[in-house]
Parts: C-alpha cells; sequence; structure tokens
C-alpha cells in the first residue's frame, strides 16, 4: 500500500514549506496528493446575478491556480523523484481538504499555518483550526516562519 498524503496549498511560500515537509514526510515509495482551494461559498452576500458571474469565472481561476501553483509544485516534487499529482477545487477549504484525504485514503494533512488575522479568521476560525478539529485523518500544520 502507497502512503499518501494531501498538502493543502494557498499560493503562500508557506505552502511552499508545507510541500517541502510532506516531502520529507512521505518518504521514497509515498505519494503526494496537492490541492488547492478557491474559497468560496453560494452563501456568501452575493446577488444571484454576482454568483452567476461566478461560475462562469471558475475555469479561469483553476487554470490560473493550476499554473501558477500546483503544476510549479507538483514539477519541483517530481524532480526530487516524488510522486505526485494536484487538483484545484472551490469551497471550503478545511471540508475539501478532509474530503481529498478520505477519497484518497490518505493518512494526512499537512498544511502551512498562516498568520492571517481580522474579522473573518475571528469568526469562522482559521482552516487550521477547523481542519485539527474535524478532520478524519491526523493534520500536521507547518509553521511558516522561523523563530
Amino acid at each position: 500500500m502507497v502512503t499518501v498524503l494531501i498538502v493543502g496549498l494557498d499560493g503562500s511560500p508557506g505552502g511552499e514549506k508545507a510541500v517541502e515537509h510532506a516531502r520529507r514526510m512521505v518518504g521514497a515509495g509515498g505519494a503526494l496528493k496537492l490541492v488547492y482551494v478557491i474559497e468560496w461559498s453560494p452563501f456568501s452576500f452575493q446577488t444571484p446575478e454576482e454568483n452567476a458571474a461566478r461560475h462562469k469565472r471558475r475555469e479561469e481561476e483553476i487554470a490560473i491556480a493550476h499554473e501558477r501553483v500546483i503544476d510549479p509544485a507538483l514539477a519541483s516534487l517530481r524532480s526530487h523523484g516524488v510522486s505526485a499529482e494536484g487538483t484545484v477545487r472551490h469551497g471550503d477549504a478545511a471540508d475539501i481538504l478532509d474530503e481529498e484525504a478520505r477519497k484518497a485514503g490518505a493518512v494526512g494533512v499537512v498544511i502551512a499555518r498562516t498568520s492571517a488575522s481580522g474579522l473573518k479568521s475571528r469568526i469562522f476560525g482559521s482552516v487550521a483550526a477547523n481542519l485539527v478539529m474535524h478532520a478524519s485523518v491526523p493534520v500536521t500544520v507547518v509553521p511558516v516562519s522561523e523563530k
């Protein structure tokens, strides 16, 4: 059985650290699945017309995320001999990462902790906190800053 780890990416330098940490964790013979989630909810405060326009931009957003985040990370991993694949999805990041972990039979999820603050994180919590509290597999949170 191949050990699979899910790596949550957000396009930040922290995501690169999460990929590197996961690469070391999975070792020889393991596989990584990189997942970039474009945060989106049909329940946001938008008009139906705005939601319809958002759906039309989905394909463009997915292509850009692959080009700028997923594909470079995959190329780097493959240059190190690591088996990897990537996907881009729309939705709630914590829910999507946990769903991808279950579908892949992953042994864990690796994400970077962000230093995001503000009203949204105070009200809804961070992706890391939500994932740690509700994930069906172990979650490794990689710090983004060196102390």
